[in-house]
């Protein structure tokens, strides 16, 4: 009588993260008359994204063998099957050495992200030492032709400097005393011009003021025969109204002569001021004509010293002009070089922030590599406490299977 065996299919969890089912193949022992029972196995489950594998949560699957008895008696005692134990030592061994291939593979890979990202490391050191290198180099360079331009555009202006101080010496000082005389003689003469000014416009004023007065005697005049004819038409009214004949002694006074003599009097009068305010108006005309005639020929020749040096001013203001168009072009390329470095230190610092950037997601990657590598590692002690469990399960079984067979055995030679 035999006992066919047969174990229920389970998935581990390391099965379950990498693909692939463990499957048990069926187990037949010859035994002899036992009851049926039930075995009770725990299957641990680890979650791939925790690094401690949670032992609390248990799988529990109860195993019902199913019996079935054969009698096969060759010679003086029965044979056993033990092709179970091979076929689960054939499948240990086989998942132990994949496991050590697997293992060995991420080892290598880990080694060689290490390896890259240490040369990465390196060539970031280098680019960082080559960048304050050019950083520490090219400013000075720029700094030093600057100052090369600035001292050759210095010596430039000093002997400019020398060349016109020597000229004004080989002129001499009689020409520069001549040139205060007739600066000192042009300042004279614009103050007796300004002087002369204000007295005309004095007598402009005085000229002016005589003409209102003659204009408010003539006013008057005329007001007073006004009053005059009205006052001779109301008399003539009043005697032609009341009719009265009046016979003085003394002789009636000529009104008309009386304002005759008035306005002759008042227009000699004004005659004679305007005649006065032009005589002094022509006599002060002819004094500055006088003094306008006999300045200018120094007026003349003042104008000729000062058109000479606008020139000189001229000349100097296009020596300067050049230099400064000489020093701006400097100044220009300057700025052009600084931009240039800048760009060159910006594609530097854009090139070390790529590497950093790189280097980070090596990182990243390494330390995803590691948390893989403790999940498999993690896994790979759920599979051993796994394996453990089974192998404590299969030793119990073959020894509860073992000893009734052996007491079959003995009870069939005591038998014969």
């Amino acid at each position: 009588m035999s006992q066919s065996y047969s174990s229920s299919q389970r998935v581990s969890s390391y099965r379950r993260t990498f693909g692939g089912s463990p499957v048990f193949p069926r187990a037949s022992f010859g035994s002899k008359g036992s009851s049926g029972s039930s075995v009770t196995s725990r299957v641990y489950q680890v979650s791939r994204t925790s690094a401690v594998p949670s032992l609390s949560t248990f799988r529990t699957t109860r195993v019902t063998p199913l019996r079935s008895y054969q009698s096969a008696y060759q010679g003086a005692g029965e044979l056993l099957d033990f092709s179970l134990a091979d076929a689960m030592n054939q499948e240990f061994l086989q998942t132990r050495t994949n496991e050590k291939v697997e293992l060995q593979e991420l080892n290598d890979r880990f080694a060689n992200y290490i390896e890259k990202v240490r040369f990465l490391e390196q060539q970031n050191a280098l680019m960082v030492a080559e960048v304050n290198r050019l950083r520490g180099k090219e400013p000075t360079r720029v700094a030093e032709m600057y100052e090369e331009e600035l001292r050759e555009l210095r010596r430039q202006v000093d002997l400019l400097t020398n060349q016109r101080a020597r000229v004004e010496v080989e002129r001499g000082g009689p020409g520069e005393s001549l040139l205060q005389e007739e600066i000192q003689l042009k300042e004279e003469a614009e103050n007796n011009l300004a002087a002369f000014r204000a007295d005309v416009d004095a007598a402009t004023l005085a000229r002016i003021d005589l003409e209102r007065r003659i204009e408010s005697l003539q006013e008057e005049i005329a007001f007073l025969k006004k009053v005059h004819e009205e006052e001779i038409r109301e008399l003539q009214a009043q005697l032609q109204e009341q009719h009265i004949q009046v016979e003085m002694d003394i002789s009636k006074p000529d009104l008309t002569a009386a304002l005759r003599d008035i306005r002759a009097q008042y227009e000699s009068i004004a005659a004679k001021n305007i005649a006065e305010a032009e005589e002094w108006y022509k006599s002060k005309v002819s004094d500055l004509t006088q003094a306008a005639n006999k300045n200018n020929d120094a007026l003349r020749q003042a104008k000729q010293e000062m058109l000479e040096y606008r020139h000189q001013i001229q000349s100097y203001t296009c020596e300067i002009d050049a230099l400064k168009g000489t020093n701006d072009s400097l100044m220009r390329q300057m700025r052009e070089m600084e931009e240039r470095f800048a760009g060159e230190a910006g594609g530097y610092q854009d090139t070390i922030a790529r590497l950093e950037e790189e280097i980070r997601h090596l990182k990243d990657e390494m330390a995803r590599h590691l948390r893989e590598y403790q999940d498999l590692l993690n896994v790979k002690m759920a599979l051993d406490v796994e394996i453990a469990t089974y192998r404590k399960l299969l030793e119990g079984e073959e020894n509860r299977i073992s000893i009734p067979m052996h007491q079959t055995f003995a009870s069939a030679l005591n038998f014969r």
